[in-house]
């Protein structure tokens, strides 16, 4: 068995952080669909801007809001308008092709 890639969501840019939320990142649930990434999937948040790597849980935002709001202690790591790459992972027994959504500056959809 073995972890691999299985879906991915690229320069997504953080549109606010939230300290005293209960952790979390929250994602537009049309990007996470898009991504095969599910609600409460534990993934994996690299910073572009500063280099920072964390793990946290997903939760859905609203369809089609381009929300992804940084949400807890991670929300130390991360400041508005910072680009970052979250990733999903599947630990599996076959190779598997990932699901990668590009996204421009208003988190849309631009490739898969």
């Amino acid at each position: 068995m073995r972890w691999m890639l299985r879906g991915k969501i690229h320069r997504a840019k953080v549109r606010e952080t939230r300290l005293h939320y209960v952790g979390s990142i929250t994602i537009d649930s049309e990007l996470m669909k898009a991504a095969d990434i599910w609600p409460g999937e534990k993934v994996h948040v690299v910073n572009i801007n500063n280099g920072a790597r964390f793990e946290t849980y997903t939760i859905e935002g609203e369809a089609g809001s381009g929300v992804v709001a940084i949400n807890g202690a991670a929300a130390r790591l991360c400041e508005p308008d910072d680009l970052v790459i979250i990733l999903g992972y599947e630990l599996t027994d076959q190779p598997i092709e990932a699901k990668i959504v590009v996204v421009d500056d208003d988190n849309r959809p631009i490739g898969l």
